[in-house]
């Protein structure tokens, strides 16, 4: 047992693995919490076995379990990944430390309740339909018209988004989710149809502490048509914290954090700024992926990392800050490099042009030479991202138009 007080993360891969530091740096030693016994593989791998002092395998009993961790006297029990967040309820609940309760913590992961949760507390949302039967979901369609989405109820990463503009379409997408697994392992039985939104999308992301919301952090999101994926993401851009945009953003986003009874620690918001006002596309709770909090760090002194610690570990110094926003010290950028073909990567020959760019800050490599490389369809397909930040946003903005350039023909040796 550890002599140090201890925080419980349940699912600490991805971008997770960099909370287990940053509660080290306060004192605190941590403990990891396995939510199933086989994680899904791309998870698995990002996983720190040397920043705990312990690992506790979840097998089916919660109470075994929540007795295993009660033996660390954890302060608080925090999710990492997706693949936690409603087992993080379960056990923060029982063990009785600061928790977002059970309560609705299927609709902070199932996104056709998610969207039913929030429209019934007065938020606007989008237009939607939980498709178990294909007849159902044709006469919905035929209602409609035009563009829809479908996806599956619970999964993360863009895993298995269709954007169909025919009934073709949308019989194709629904034949090939129905009976197929999410890449959390989860069967998809439904499919969630909701209509197109049109307009721009937006990452917000925030941490809260009983319920008093902080945004760490709001990126515009561009995207692109390639690989047969109609919106691939292709880059974002760090905003400044205030702005007519950027206010509606937060406003709305705290409205859907209340509504889904998400009163403490981080969040993860995607919206659509449509010209009706914004609209959720879904909200995850838990910090967000893709290591994004790296160019955030960078750029504005402190990211959704640290002030999810001051939340659990400082409460104080949480609440002596959380109502001021951010200011750009810096700007960020973020590139998706997007692979057109499949095989065995050889090399990236143009890999020292990336790095030259002046505002080149770092990258986050997926796939490595030698590796198995697959085209770019979805969040878990794109083999590196890159990071960029400058004290100048023309630079920033030229980068990362020079990198998508570079992301053409001859950045990737593929040996089919």
């Amino acid at each position: 047992m550890s002599d140090k007080p201890v925080v419980a993360i349940v699912d600490a891969y991805s971008s997770a693995r960099y909370l287990a530091p940053a509660f080290q740096e306060r004192g605190y030693d941590c403990l990891h919490v396995r939510s199933v016994a086989d994680p899904n593989p791309a998870y698995a791998r990002s996983y720190r076995p040397d920043d705990f002092v312990a690992e506790i395998v979840h097998d089916g009993d919660v109470e075994v379990t929540v007795k295993a961790i009660a033996q660390y006297a954890p302060v608080c029990l925090i999710p990492g990944t997706e693949s936690g967040v409603e087992m993080a309820d379960v056990l923060s609940e029982a063990l009785g430390v600061r928790s977002n309760g059970t309560e609705r913590s299927s609709a902070r992961r199932d996104k056709h309740r998610m969207l039913e949760t929030v429209r019934a507390a007065g938020v606007p949302t989008a237009r939607q339909l939980l498709a178990t039967d294909l007849d159902a979901l044709m006469d919905w369609y035929g209602d409609a018209g035009g563009k829809v989405v479908l996806k599956p109820l619970s999964s993360a990463g863009n895993d298995g988004i269709h954007f169909c503009d025919t009934a073709d379409e949308v019989r194709a997408a629904f034949h090939a989710l129905i009976g197929t697994d999410s890449a959390l392992g989860e069967e998809n039985r439904a499919a969630l149809a909701q209509e197109y939104l049109v307009g721009g999308e937006y990452l917000v992301n925030t941490v809260s502490l009983d319920g008093q919301h902080h945004v760490t952090d709001i990126w515009r999101m561009h995207h692109m048509s390639a690989n047969g994926v109609h919106d691939l993401g292709a880059s974002a851009q760090l905003l400044p914290r205030h702005g007519a945009d950027q206010d509606a953003l937060a406003d709305y986003t705290f409205s859907v954090l209340d509504a889904l009874g998400l009163r403490n620690g981080p969040a993860h918001s995607e919206v659509k700024l449509t010209p009706n006002g914004p609209r959720l596309i879904e909200t995850a709770a838990r910090m967000c992926g893709a290591d994004l909090h790296l160019p955030v760090a960078a750029a504005i002194g402190s990211s959704q990392v640290e002030w999810t610690v001051d939340a659990y570990v400082e409460p104080e110094r949480f609440l002596e800050r959380w109502a001021s926003g951010y200011e750009l010290v810096r700007h960020a950028g973020l590139v998706n490099m997007s692979c057109p073909a499949e095989g065995t990567l050889r090399a990236y020959p143009k890999m020292a042009e990336l790095r030259g760019m002046d505002s080149f800050h770092d990258l986050l490599l997926n796939v490595r030479p030698g590796e198995r490389i697959h085209r770019t369809i979805d969040d878990w397909t794109y083999p590196m991202r890159v990071y960029l930040v400058h004290e100048t946003e023309s630079v920033v903005l030229h980068d990362i138009m020079t990198a998508r350039y570079l992301d053409g023909d001859g950045f990737y040796d593929v040996e089919s």
